[in-house]
């Protein structure tokens, strides 16, 4: 007898679901998603479980952090760039209905290249031992270079490189970043200034790759060493980085950010463990439990800023002339290494000749995803 066989999956979206760095999110190909922007939306807000706190009905983590999109597809060559594949970040809220392409996002980055091998996006030579792909950040319109390495044709993930904030190691991910400077606000420096005054508190406002206010964290009345929580629980500092990020917001060509998550707080002290400054980073109203990775490079370049808060108070080997090297960012789990390159010109006028970094990620689960029937 002849038994009728249906789609297992009606109703489903392919998906990966990979570990970026220290964040967590769902990969997609873009052709698996509605062309229209408002219907895609809608869509992984119902796959994620927003609105709602705990995205009990969804495959989000709680947490912006693992409340994140990537849409990957190959390069559509409209660009003046040059890139292999093209990777459009989409930042979902948690307890509210929201979703922002108005930042990059350099921890899901880490997992494009496998993600694009993974999909056959981009084919390797079955004898390669390393992949390089050029990936097109969407948000931007800048490039990063992913390199990564593969096995038979496929992405190694194994390795015995260490991150802050994951347990264990895994395979290490170079990501080199190509004129990201002022990519979200038109310039590295969009006031021109390297310390502007807002509320009485000196702040760089700095893009490079990402929207960062950086201020001493002793100008909020904080020693910069507390955890999450407790910062979390400070209303009166909540209270005050939301007045200055909302002010930001204009001086940084971002216009109103009341429904935004940019730009990013972040709060600087001297170091305690072997880095060269310590972090607190509010993203824009969680602090985050380590540092997102172009807030870490926004944030590295301000410490190569002369008069700058984090220039202040920088230590180690990096201290002196903004020559560039690695710069150590110690966070609330550990330490994150930024390479930069800055040169002051005659002109006083900045300009980033390096931004690189080393990542890790992880491919946690590959099938399809069933958005909830209600909105």
């Amino acid at each position: 007898m002849m038994v009728a066989v249906t789609d297992p999956t009606p109703g489903g979206v392919r998906c990966i679901i990979m570990r970026g760095g220290t964040s967590k999110g769902a990969y997609f190909l873009a052709g698996d998603l509605p062309d229209h922007e408002a219907e895609r939306d809608e869509l992984l807000l119902r796959i994620m479980g927003t609105p709602d706190p705990r995205q009990i009905d969804g495959i989000g983590g709680a947490n912006p952090l693992t409340s994140k999109v990537a849409v990957v597809s190959a390069t559509d060559g409209e660009s003046a760039v040059e890139a292999d594949v093209d990777y459009l970040f989409l930042q979902l809220g948690v307890d509210e209905p929201m979703v922002t392409d108005r930042q990059n996002c350099g921890n899901l980055l880490a997992g494009v290249g496998p993600f694009a091998v993974e999909r056959g996006l981009f084919a390797v030579d079955p004898n390669a031992t390393d992949a390089m792909i050029r990936i097109r950040m969407i948000n931007t319109d800048s490039i990063a270079t992913a390199s990564f390495p593969v096995a038979g044709g496929q992405p190694v993930y194994a390795g015995d490189t260490a991150i802050s904030g994951v347990p264990g190691t895994a395979a290490a991910i170079r990501l080199d970043f190509e004129d990201i400077a002022g990519g979200s606000c038109g310039a590295l420096l969009p006031t021109g200034n390297y310390v502007d005054e807002i509320d009485g508190v000196e702040c760089t406002l700095v893009d490079n790759g990402m929207p960062v206010v950086v201020m001493a964290a002793s100008a909020l009345g904080i020693d910069g060493h507390e955890n999450c929580a407790d910062l979390e629980a400070n209303e009166n500092l909540r209270h005050r980085l939301e007045s200055i990020r909302l002010k930001a917001g204009p001086l940084m060509n971002l216009g109103d950010v009341s429904d935004t998550s940019v730009p990013k707080l972040t709060m600087v002290s001297e170091p305690r463990t072997g880095g060269h400054l310590n972090t607190r980073t509010f993203i824009p109203h969680r602090c985050h439990e380590a540092i997102g990775v172009l807030g870490a490079v926004s944030v590295a370049t301000a410490a190569m800023l002369p008069g700058s808060p984090a220039a202040g108070l920088l230590t180690g080997k990096a201290t002196g002339p903004p020559t560039g090297g690695v710069v150590t960012l110690e966070h609330p789990t550990g330490v994150f290494d930024a390479a930069i390159e800055v040169v002051i010109g005659d002109d006083g006028h900045p300009e980033v000749r390096r931004a690189g970094i080393i990542r890790t990620a992880r491919k946690l689960m590959d099938g399809v995803v069933f958005p909830r029937e209600y909105s």
